[in-house]
């Protein structure tokens, strides 16, 4: 698309904010920046500084206004939006807010325009025979509205390699409408002796093409030479899948034939999103694992457990490069035990099943949460997803409201957004401890957040079904971090202020006491942004967003601004944050000089571990919680907070819960049934294994390891280096969301 008015922030505005506004880095901030998010600069053969990653994020943003598409932009409207740009540079750039992960390292490439999917974190798709319609993938051996039993796989083939999340729904519904397996396929992988993968290859199961051509003929067979790119590993595994059913394999033709000749080596680099190349075994394992599970289900319906299985394989494949997270939620039904216990099998769990986080899909009525507490206790699984709030409530605050959502089918794989078919989540997160403290109005800073969430709808879709459905809704989901941070910094005491006696359908609860100052703000700020958007989308012409706020998990990006991840408690006062770094990265000579304790990582060759020891804010205020002695009961209270005043999509929460706690689980997630749209439980992990990410310190620990460390690693590394940099370097244990369970990018 071309722009008549291109914005462009102006060189002296930028150097006017680097002289009045200083970044709040947290003490991990500015290294997990310059390995998460800073970009390659071939010319300059160094990565982007922050203020060059700010430029281009918030340039590939306020050019996605549909009015710069065409002349009815006025002098007054461009002026306006220049004004925007700048307003939202010094919010970021100061670390008051920032997008989603994937936004900060897509927004403003060449490969936001060309594939606008990019600039999404997740996705959710219904599993369930679909039609491609008029997408940028469709097998030639369909037709654009003919329904495909491989559809909802090759969308999540495919935005899984674009290095989105996926949440996917086996819910008996759609299981449903799985028609019967017809026929075994008679799977070959050919692959041709010129290719450097060749030996591999063969190992993993392919065929030497040319001997294979001597005795045979691709007469007959349904063939596919896979092109190097992406597309032609999602065609290729749809053609194997709908080659199992009489609707899409109407010659009943039982030999599948794929060329993997011309993929790519292992190690190779791959332009565009970046990263380096799988090679094809993991390709050629997973076709041969999909093909047996369709193979094993001829004679009837695929299972909750086969498509569970089928996303699995995809996404452990997706994995291989060990440059891409994948991240995958299955949702299945509450009374699906196969579901519920399938990854009690020990040798598919450690082969694939590990690939999906998995949730169960309930409403208010149900009551049976005692075996799902069981199974989270043991394992920390299933969550669970009420889908019945989300389709008819926003806010719980404003009351039921019959089929506002009625689209939602499942969420994203952490759980705060509740999605329809096809649809991504769209954030954008605030950190009002740090936005107070530079001076912002925290509506104004919300309204900007709405604005920006809002023109991402505007993207370039690559898939029909996510065009109509954004279109439809335009949701956003502008959310905050170091939510613990703030209320303890300006109110003096947490959310929840006691419990009382209560009784719910009999049964005697506690009932949480929230303090009204928090509500009363929490009210104010919801109101910002659905404000912002009637009003942005009326001089857009588009629909009002369906839903606008939400908490997202954070991880990566709360790492950034040293505040507290989404709305969880830090995971304790004082703690040591390690980080692993590849063994040849050029920040480690850097982290040295400074004092930072450095050892060769005990799990992973070519692997350095660096100590970063970390003081949550407010750690000394008396009323400060952590994660390692919150109540479960503190948790679940906060949670439905949240989502009573402020989130009218979903909240993401991980409650941690120690052994003594796990009677508790049941009983809350009733208690809460009416209120609470997701969430899941993990025991608390007090850093008990060798080299673990984080490990709780005593505060004299801490300031022994703090007085260790001097100098400025950013003015470190460029006095060393001239701010030369390596590419393709990357943090190695780094994610966007608290959980681990979303992808960086």
């Amino acid at each position: 698309m071309s722009l008549l008015k291109k914005i462009t922030l102006k060189k002296n505005f930028i150097d006017h904010v680097k002289e009045t506004v200083k970044p709040h880095w947290g003490e991990l901030g500015w290294v997990t920046y310059k390995r998460t998010y800073a970009r390659w600069i071939p010319e300059l053969r160094r990565t982007e500084n922050w203020s060059e990653t700010v430029k281009r994020v918030v340039e590939g943003n306020i050019n996605l206004d549909p009015r710069l598409q065409n002349d009815s932009l006025t002098d007054e409207e461009h002026s306006e939006l220049v004004g925007e740009a700048q307003e939202l540079y010094k919010l970021v750039y100061g670390l008051a807010a920032t997008p989603s992960g994937r936004n900060l390292w897509i927004s403003g490439t060449d490969y936001q325009d060309r594939n606008g999917d990019a600039l999404n974190n997740c996705w959710f798709i219904a599993i369930r025979p679909q039609a491609y319609g008029d997408s940028h993938i469709v097998p030639s051996y369909l037709k654009k509205d003919q329904v495909a039993v491989s559809m909802p796989f090759s969308f999540m083939f495919d935005q899984l390699m674009k290095g989105g999340g996926v949440g996917f729904s086996v819910v008996p519904e759609n299981m449903k409408q799985m028609p019967v397996v017809d026929q075994n396929v008679n799977l070959t992988v050919l692959i041709d002796k010129k290719s450097a993968s060749y030996d591999d290859a063969i190992k993993a199961g392919a065929v030497d093409r040319e001997e294979w051509m001597k005795v045979n003929s691709l007469d007959n067979t349904r063939f596919y030479k896979l092109p190097d790119t992406r597309e032609g590993w999602v065609i290729a595994n749809a053609n194997m899948i709908d080659a199992h059913f009489a609707s899409t394999n109407e010659d009943k033709i039982d030999d599948v034939v794929l060329d993997i000749t011309d993929i790519r080596a292992k190690g190779a680099k791959i332009k565009g999103f970046g990263g380096t190349a799988s090679g094809p075994v993991p390709l050629i394992e997973m076709f041969y694992d999909i093909n047996q599970v369709l193979d094993e289900a001829v004679g009837r319906q695929l299972t909750s457990v086969d498509c569970t299985d089928m996303g699995n394989l995809i996404g452990k494949t997706v994995v291989a490069g060990n440059v891409r997270r994948s991240a995958e939620l299955a949702l299945g039904g509450a009374t699906d035990d196969d579901f519920i216990t399938m990854k009690q099998d020990q040798k598919k769990l450690y082969h694939h099943r590990w690939a999906s986080n998995n949730s169960v899909s309930v409403d208010s009525k149900f009551t049976k949460y005692q075996p799902i507490a069981d199974s989270i206790t043991h394992n920390g699984e299933p969550g669970i997803v009420n889908l019945e709030l989300s389709r008819n409530y926003g806010r719980i605050a404003d009351g039921y409201q019959p089929g506002i959502d009625d689209g939602v089918e499942g969420t994203n794989p952490c759980g705060e957004i509740s999605l329809s078919n096809g649809e991504p989540c769209n954030l954008f997160e605030l950190f009002p401890v740090i936005a107070e403290k530079q001076g912002w109005n925290l509506e104004e800073a919300f309204g900007l957040a709405a604005r920006y969430t809002k023109r991402v709808t505007f993207s370039n879709y690559d898939w029909e079904v996510s065009r109509n459905v954004i279109k439809k809704n335009r949701r956003i989901g502008v959310s905050m971090s170091g939510i613990q941070d703030w209320i303890l910094n300006t109110f003096g005491n947490r959310v929840v202020t006691g419990f009382e006696d209560a009784v719910d359908d009999g049964v005697e609860i506690k009932k949480p006491i929230y303090d009204q100052r928090i509500v009363k703000k929490f009210d104010s700020l919801y109101h910002a942004v659905v404000k912002a958007d009637a009003d942005y989308s009326k001089a857009l012409n588009c629909q009002p967003s369906i839903k606008h706020t939400t908490v997202k998990p954070s991880g990566t990006v709360a790492k950034l601004a040293g505040v507290s991840e989404g709305m969880h408690f830090h995971y304790a006062g004082y703690l040591i944050q390690r980080i692993r770094f590849q063994d040849s990265d050029p920040l480690l000579p850097a982290l040295k000089a400074c004092g930072y304790k450095i050892e060769p990582d005990v799990y992973t060759k070519h692997t350095m571990c660096v100590e970063f020891p970390v003081k949550a804010v407010n750690a000394d205020n008396p009323n400060f919680a952590s994660a390692g002695n919150v109540s479960i009961a503190e948790q679940f209270a906060t949670q439905a907070f949240l989502q009573t005043y402020w989130s009218d999509n979903a909240v993401s929460c991980t409650v941690t819960f120690q052994p003594d706690e796990a009677k508790e689980i049941a009983p809350l997630m009733y208690q809460y049934r009416h209120t609470t749209k997701s969430t899941s439980l993990l025991p608390y992990s007090g850093g008990e294994f060798k080299q673990a990410p984080k490990e709780p310190i005593d505060k004299k620990v801490y300031q022994e390891r703090e007085s260790e460390i001097n100098g400025d690693v950013a003015e470190e590394f460029a006095e060393l280096t001239g701010n030369h940099d390596k590419k393709d370097l990357e943090l190695v244990d780094q994610s966007d969301c608290e959980s681990g369970a979303c992808p960086i990018k």
